[in-house]
């Protein structure tokens, strides 16, 4: 996948845990440690936000609408 280089201001304290990141070779170098930590905190929003919409939903009424659903469903299945 292309990548785009861009530039990044870090606190020294985060700048030293990525460098022991890189010096413990968990990483071969800083950009790769930054880009990991940057999509694991995306798909970590991505994952709270599916979480808080589906908080929204009102159970009582998600049921009701799947067993309406259902029983449309099982007038159409043939006698057996």
């Amino acid at each position: 996948m292309p990548k785009a280089k861009v530039a990044v201001t870090l606190d020294t304290i985060t700048l030293r845990r990525v460098d022991r990141l890189v010096r413990d070779a968990r990483y071969p170098n800083r950009s790769q440690a930054i880009e990991a930590a940057v999509a694991a905190q995306l798909d970590r929003l991505e994952h709270r936000r599916l979480i808080e919409e589906c908080a929204k939903l009102d159970p009582a009424e998600e049921r009701a609408l799947a067993e309406e659903g259902l029983a449309a469903d099982v007038a159409e299945w043939p006698d057996y």
